[in-house]
């Protein structure tokens, strides 16, 4: 167990001023105990921060164990932050999704894009979507005891006997039951389905979104989304790309839902992600239409999101004597007939400026994937230097890169990007006002 507190339960930073450093409380010491119990991971330090009185055991660097009795307010952050933010292992996958993306990667990246989470926990602590097949019914309890939630499930279907074969887990059939639990502790939800073509969709579809929709107001929304193919899928599942006619029908079922739900409860329910619109060749809902974007993380909504944000921005923003400046944005071919409008509103008010809008087209894990976050370094240097001209700059956006750091996604950096291009690279962040700021060549916002 000891060992297990060495690599989990390590403290890496005490914020200044804190009640944990004026106790005398250092990086580099462990936790053993918080209110006389051992942890089992971060929320049971959670539940013994919130009292008044708190008792620690901290194992020093010199193998010193000390006892510390802290008085605070019901609440207070008493100011530890961890090595291992669980204060556990992480716990990884046992399902073998027909439609899983990991298994569509190639070899050779690196170790941590295979990694496989399924950890309930954070859904709590990051909003990750999981199947729930982790779960004993200890686990489940915890989570209602501790009031972990929202909680973000992967449904996919509601049928039992479809979602075994779904996930190849043969405790996979139990989803409605552990949700009727969840709802019954009334804790808020949030849920996904990734749809694949003849498995999942049609009458299938149809009968999970009106399941899940009978949990409402716990479940509080439900976001459909196409399975992303990679060339990579030899001895894998068979799966169908969707067509025009499939993305109509899909967004008819969700349509029907919707207004279903409204009706009801005010409120949509369940969304398409933006893919299946442009796939359909229809029109983008409306803002109203997407409930205050709840599932923005899911692709729902984020590019009338963005249209939104940057035609607020561009109309307050005044005129400036800028200086002519040519502009070279880089994205995915999913987002580029919407940045390329918004470069032409940009450019009726600054005429001086010259944007050229470039789809990536993506090579490394096949022409089927279209979106800006699974651009690989070589795919995106090697077309933008194909160009006659790359300007004076070059935009790509945030989600190119891994989250926090300056590298892509086949661990080509961001300086090399830069010294390949022989441009500035200019990294831009999600809003509309950033989008607008970075043609202005000014300090984003968020």
């Amino acid at each position: 167990m000891l060992e297990n507190k060495e690599n989990t339960h390590r403290i890496s930073a005490v914020r200044p001023g804190s009640i944990a450093q004026e106790a005398g409380i250092v990086p580099g010491d462990i936790l053993l105990k918080a209110g006389g119990q051992e942890l089992n991971d971060i929320f049971d330090y959670y539940y013994y921060e919130e009292n008044d009185e708190l008792e620690l055991l901290i194992l020093h660097e010199d193998g010193e164990e000390q006892i510390y009795y802290i008085e605070k307010d019901e609440g207070e952050d008493v100011g530890l932050t961890f090595e291992n933010g669980l204060l556990d292992n992480y716990r990884s996958c046992h399902n073998g999704c027909v439609f899983c993306f990991i298994d569509q990667m190639p070899k050779g990246m690196r170790d941590t894009l295979y990694f496989k989470d399924d950890d309930t926990r954070l859904s709590y602590l990051q909003g990750n979507y999981v199947t729930l097949t982790n779960m004993k019914e200890e686990d489940l309890q915890r989570v209602i005891d501790y009031r972990l939630a929202p909680i973000n499930i992967s449904v996919h279907t509601t049928d039992p006997a479809l979602r075994v074969k779904m996930l190849h887990n043969r405790f996979a059939g139990d989803i409605l039951q552990k949700i009727q639990r969840i709802a019954e502790a009334d804790l808020p939800m949030n849920s996904q389905v990734v749809l694949c073509k003849g498995l999942n969709d049609g009458e299938q579809l149809d009968k999970t979104i009106g399941d899940l929709l009978s949990y409402y107001p716990q479940m509080q929304s439900l976001s459909i989304v196409p399975v992303g193919l990679t060339k990579f899928r030899e001895g894998l599942y068979p799966l169908e790309s969707f067509g025009k006619e499939d993305a109509k029908e899909v967004i008819g079922i969700i349509r029907k839902w919707q207004d279903i739900a409204y009706e009801k409860y005010g409120t949509h329910f369940v969304q398409a992600s933006d893919e299946w619109y442009l796939l359909a060749g229809l029109p983008l809902p409306e803002e109203e239409v997407y409930d205050g974007y709840i599932q923005l993380e899911n692709g729902v909504g984020m590019i009338r999101l963005l249209l939104t944000e940057f035609a607020e921005a561009l109309e307050k923003e005044g005129r400036h004597p800028f200086k002519r400046e040519h502009l070279t944005v880089a994205t995915g071919v999913l987002a580029e007939p919407f940045i390329r409008s918004m470069a032409e509103d940009f450019m009726k008010k600054y005429p001086k400026y010259q944007i050229d809008v470039v789809a990536i087209i993506n090579h490394y894990f096949g022409e089927k994937i279209t979106v800006s976050g699974l651009i690989t370094g070589k795919d995106l240097t090697e077309q933008i230097n194909a160009l006659a001209n790359k300007g004076d700059r070059v935009l790509i956006p945030q989600n190119m890169l891994r989250s926090g750091e300056e590298i892509m996604l086949d661990d080509m950096t961001l300086t090399q990007v830069q010294d390949s291009l022989q441009v500035p690279v200019t990294v831009v962040k999600s809003s509309g006002q950033d989008l607008l700021n970075a043609f202005l060549g000014k300090k984003q916002t968020s």
